[in-house]
């Protein structure tokens, strides 16, 4: 990870550690960089938005920025991540710029940077980025006359990727009955438009944004309010999508939650079935509930484990020509479809499973067994020097130790927070609590702790 970019962009309060300055300069280097002198098409740049109100700003910094370095920006507006990296990769651009900070609050944005094949970025160009933010290289030249860029109106773009969404499913959704909870965010009428279109009966919550209100006791991060709405109103299915849809959880008839892994459990198994699971295997990352494991070992699956992350995660896949992967926490990855991460497609597939095998979601579901699990997180002065610390390295070695077989203990930095995060899953609750308290103690003790 880079000064300002982490795992999954460059994301910060707005105004505060990212601003339309920042904003500004990327579009300037990015139109710069990405120009073409050989006389062809000009640089062409798209660029999306979530519903926060610092979206706007960040919106026109950027493309003042571009339009000033000569390049062409072509804007969604509000939409999805995964619709600029679909219109990215499927449209001829340069590259793709999503602007959200996920799941976080409103007052928090992010600068979320594609390539032309819609995958994140690659660190070479990110760090020529982050070396230019710095005052580390040239001032790119600015164009001038007819070389000046312009922006384009492209919601044709969005009504594109709705349309791909759309020709995904692989049967009616006339007979059920879905909710659908936006966040008040990326989703708010996209998700709704495809299940219409689908012929479901549609209930959606957290559809009216409001600028201040994305993420707020809402969406993936907040599901108990899903989990009630679904049982309250009788639906067959819920899916709730965070800030920029790029994550999904589910929600089963029953009202249960059903979270990343066990959808990775529910399509692994599904695609196997279908001789479509390449290389037997699925790529889950360190933050994967044990439970997974002994589900996918008792059905005869094989899995990856990478670093926190759906880069991650889609890296390997890349590498190793992997179908499906994604996150505890909703980012799930269909490569044969998708470059990243797409709540709305993993909303589809599910909805593909649940018809083709004519069985409820806690059906299909109730294999797979969730291992008491609890992670805590501190806000921390410097996430390096705690990681660094030998005492507290010690004292994770040794409650690994002490869980043994039956357990784990996992101590990671966030990549786009001040936080570390301390996870421990053991055979109950009770003991994964005195474990992750004692770690999180001793961090507050040496005054690492915000």
């Amino acid at each position: 990870m880079g000064k300002y970019f982490g795992t999954d962009g460059f994301r910060g309060e707005a105004n505060v550690n990212l601003t339309a300055d920042h904003a500004y300069k990327i579009g300037r280097f990015l139109g710069w960089y990405y120009r073409h002198e050989d006389g062809g098409e000009r640089c062409k740049v798209v660029i999306g938005k979530d519903t926060r109100r610092s979206s706007y700003m960040f919106e026109y910094a950027l493309a003042g920025g571009l339009t000033a370095s000569g390049a062409d920006v072509y804007l969604l507006h509000v939409t999805t991540t995964p619709s600029v990296s679909y219109v990215a990769r499927t449209e001829d651009f340069d590259c793709g710029i999503m602007i959200s900070a996920s799941h976080n609050p409103y007052y928090d944005n992010g600068i979320k940077l594609l390539n032309s094949n819609g995958e994140k970025m690659d660190e070479e160009t990110i760090l020529k980025i982050e070396e230019y933010l710095d005052g580390k290289a040239p001032e790119p030249p600015y164009a001038r006359g007819e070389d000046i860029g312009c922006t384009v109106d492209y919601a044709a773009g969005r009504n594109r990727y709705i349309g791909y969404l759309i020709s995904l499913a692989t049967r009616s959704y006339r007979s059920k009955k879905v909710g659908l909870d936006c966040a008040n965010g990326s989703a708010w009428m996209i998700a709704k438009s495809v299940f219409d279109a689908l012929g479901a009966k549609t209930y959606v919550i957290n559809n009216r944004p409001d600028g201040l209100n994305i993420n707020t006791n809402c969406g993936s991060t907040h599901i108990e309010n899903l989990q009630k709405y679904v049982v309250e109103n009788g639906l067959d299915v819920g899916f709730a999508f965070d800030g920029d849809a790029d994550r999904c959880l589910c929600v089963d008839e029953q009202g249960k939650l059903v979270d990343g892994d066990a959808i990775l459990y529910i399509c692994g198994c599904y695609l196997r079935e279908n001789g479509e699971l390449f290389g037997n295997k699925v790529v889950t990352t360190v933050m994967s509930n044990f439970g997974l494991y002994k589900a996918f070992d008792k059905v005869g699956i094989e899995y990856e484990k990478t670093a926190v992350g759906d880069k991650y995660v889609y890296e390997n896949m890349v590498n190793n020509g992997y179908r499906l992967g994604g996150e505890q926490s909703g980012h799930i990855i269909f490569r044969k479809y998708a470059t990243t991460g797409d709540g709305i497609l993993t909303a589809i597939k599910m909805m593909e499973v649940m018809l083709e095998k004519k069985m409820p979601l806690s059906e299909l579901a109730a294999p797979f067994h969730v291992y008491p699990q609890v992670l805590k997180n501190v806000r921390v002065v410097d996430k390096a020097t705690v990681r660094a610390d030998q005492e507290i390295q010690k004292a994770v070695d040794e409650v690994a130790k002490a869980l043994g077989d039956d357990g784990r203990i996992l101590v990671r930095e966030s990549g786009t927070e001040p936080v570390i995060r301390v996870m421990v899953e053991a055979g109950d609750l009770e003991t994964c609590d005195r474990y992750v308290d004692q770690i999180i103690a001793l961090i507050r003790g040496k005054n690492y702790a915000v």
